[in-house]
C-alpha cells in the first residue's frame, strides 16, 4: 500500500498537560521508537524523568524519541536490542544502570503481530509472537524486579521501590480471529502481571498493566484505506466514536508510574474508548 492510499483519521483527542510528577526518576521503555512506546517515553520526560529508549530495528524513530526527550531538558540514552533475547535484555539493564545509577520505572512495551488463521500459522509465527510479547515481558520483569529489590526505596524519589508497567491489549480479554498467537500472549501477560504483583507487593514494588484498544499507531492506522473502512471496521467498535491517541496511553502511564497511584497494585486499566462494552448491543435492546 502506498503512503498516498492510506487514510489518516482525524485527531479528535483533547489536549491535556502532563504534570511533572516523575522528577528525578529513571525510566526504561522498550519498543520506544514509535507508537505507544515513543509516546510513553516522551510523556515520562515531560513529567521529569530520564529515559532509556530501547528499539529493535527503527533507529531513526528511536533517535527522534531521544532528541525530543533531550529538547525537554531530560537525559536519554539509546539501546538497540531484541527483547526476546535474554542476553540483550541483560545488557540493556546493565547499560541503564551504568548511565543512570538506578531504575525507578520499567515499561515493557515491545511487541509484534504475525497474523494467520490457526490452520495456516507456522510454528515460527507462533514462536516469534510468544517469544517477544510474552517471554520478553517476563525477561524485562525479572531484571527490573531484581534491581528494584537491590536498590530499595528512596522516598526522596518515590514511595515505591520500583514500578513495572506492562503494555498489553484489549485482546487479553477479547478473542481475535486470525491472531491467536497475539491473543494468547496478551492473555498470558494478564496473569503474569497479577502473579508478579502478588509476589512483590510486600517489597513495595508496584506491577500493573495498561491495555489499549484501537490507538493511532502504525500497526493500526496502516490497515485503514478509506473513511468508510475507518467508520465501518473501527469506529463501530468504539462507543466513544474516536480512535485513541498514543498520548491517551502516555498520560495514564505517567500517572501509573507516579506516587499518585501508589495504592494501585495488580490492576489492568483499559484505555479503549469503551471497546469492551459490547458495542454491538447498542440499540439492540
Amino acid at each position: 500500500m502506498s503512503e498516498s492510499s492510506k487514510y489518516t483519521p482525524p485527531n479528535e483527542a483533547p489536549p491535556a498537560p502532563i504534570h511533572r510528577v516523575l522528577v528525578g526518576q529513571k525510566a526504561l521503555v522498550t519498543g520506544a521508537s514509535k507508537g505507544l512506546g515513543q509516546a510513553i517515553a516522551i510523556g515520562f520526560a515531560q513529567a521529569g524523568a530520564d529515559v532509556l529508549v530501547n528499539y529493535a530495528g527503527d533507529r531513526a524513530g528511536a533517535e527522534h524519541t531521544v532528541r525530543t526527550i533531550e529538547a525537554l531538558g531530560q537525559k536519554a540514552i539509546l539501546f538497540q536490542g531484541d527483547m526476546s533475547k535474554e542476553e540483550d535484555v541483560q545488557r540493556m539493564f546493565a547499560a541503564h544502570i551504568e548511565a543512570f545509577g538506578r531504575l525507578d520505572i520499567c515499561v515493557s512495551n515491545a511487541a509484534v503481530q504475525q497474523n494467520a488463521p490457526v490452520d495456516e500459522m507456522t510454528l515460527d509465527q507462533w514462536n516469534r509472537v510468544i517469544d517477544l510479547n510474552l517471554t520478553g515481558t517476563f525477561l524485562c520483569a525479572r531484571e527490573s524486579i531484581r534491581l528494584f529489590k537491590k536498590q530499595g526505596i528512596d522516598k526522596t524519589i518515590s514511595y515505591a521501590c520500583g514500578k513495572l508497567i506492562l503494555i498489553s491489549s484489549v485482546h487479553d480479554i477479547i478473542p481475535w480471529e486470525g491472531h491467536s498467537n497475539y491473543a494468547a500472549a496478551k492473555g498470558g501477560m494478564m496473569l503474569l502481571m497479577k502473579s508478579l504483583a502478588q509476589e512483590v507487593a510486600r517489597h513495595r514494588i508496584r506491577v500493573n498493566s495498561l491495555s489499549p484498544g484501537a490507538i493511532r499507531t502504525p500497526m493500526n492506522v496502516e490497515k485503514l484505506t478509506s473513511p468508510e473502512i475507518y467508520q465501518q471496521q473501527l469506529l463501530n467498535l468504539i462507543p466513544h466514536e474516536r480512535i485513541g491517541e498514543p498520548e491517551d496511553v502516555a498520560r495514564l502511564a505517567v500517572w501509573m508510574a507516579s506516587d499518585e497511584s501508589d495504592y494501585v497494585q495488580g490492576t489492568t486499566i483499559y484505555v479503549d474508548g469503551g471497546m469492551l462494552l459490547y458495542p454491538e448491543f447498542i440499540g439492540a435492546g
